[in-house]
């Protein structure tokens, strides 16, 4: 990956929009002690995904928003955008490169609201620059990137520290970047499976239960369909025994009414 371009506004010192190209050949900045230089450097690295505000000589990321001075008011936000060049056989898996194989990452903080990524006009992920620069063997904290003291931490480093320096500079970082990322959606996976055990030991609790009372509901169900046709039955003998005394009942009035008449007749048949 070859740097072409790297823009600035209101990063640190760089209150105004700034472009500094970086054409073939060897590039140099000079200049006196406080004119930024390592600004410029930071800018760098603070585009590449730096997240330490510490590793960019401030208390807070938005540290890196220019402050304001007695004769500029703050700025509101910080922007820096580097334009870089694919080399042969680079491969981004997380960004689309265009045609010409240029790729801009462009990163932009405002107060109070955070750091947002674009590559190519597209919003990203700050992992997906990571993986974008760990691709390309570089990174904010490549050994390519020497700042103020960092020879005398490479040289104070740590067996560890030296083997991640060699290791980066081997360009298998972005490996060990994709292996976390697979081992942590590993062990995502392993939660969620353990959750699942659960989940379905509580359903099939519940699915017991659901069936101890299903089959109690398909009981009353049929108890009850068999209390109503005894009850059915019950009224339908109660009503043919009292439609038989009725029916007892209305032919004894007949023969009552019969008598009744029988006696009236003859009184009749007395009397005249």
């Amino acid at each position: 990956m070859q740097i072409k371009r790297l823009k600035l506004a209101g990063f640190k010192s760089f209150v105004d929009a700034t472009e500094l190209r970086i054409e073939p050949g060897l590039t140099g900045i000079v200049g006196p002690n406080g004119c930024g230089k390592s600004n410029l450097l930071e800018a760098i690295r603070w585009v590449m995904g730096e997240s330490s505000a510490k590793s960019m000589r401030g208390a807070g990321m938005e540290d890196v928003i220019f402050a304001g001075t007695a004769s500029r008011p703050q700025r509101d936000f910080a922007e820096v955008s580097l334009l870089t060049v694919q080399e042969q056989g680079e491969l981004f898996s997380t960004v689309e490169v265009g045609a010409d194989g240029e790729l801009e990452v462009t990163r932009r903080i405002e107060r109070g609201a955070g750091s947002a990524y674009r590559a190519n006009g597209k919003d990203v992920r700050a992992k997906d620059v990571s993986l974008i620069f760990a691709d390309a063997a570089t990174g904010p904290h490549s050994p390519a990137l020497v700042s103020q003291g960092r020879i005398a931490a490479v040289i104070a480093a740590r067996p560890q520290e030296r083997r991640a320096m060699l290791e980066e500079a081997a360009g298998i970082a972005g490996l060990h970047v994709r292996r976390k990322d697979a081992e942590q959606k590993l062990r995502a996976a392993e939660a969620n499976l353990a959750r699942l055990d659960e989940i379905l030991l509580d359903m099939d609790t519940r699915a017991n239960a659901l069936r101890r009372q299903a089959r109690a509901a398909e009981r009353y169900i049929r108890l009850s369909d068999q209390i109503r046709v005894a009850e059915a039955r019950t009224l339908f003998a109660r009503w043919r025994e009292a439609n038989v005394s009725a029916e007892a009942a209305r032919a004894e009035a007949r023969q009552a009414e019969a008598a009744v008449a029988a006696a009236q007749a003859a009184q009749l048949a007395a009397g005249a």
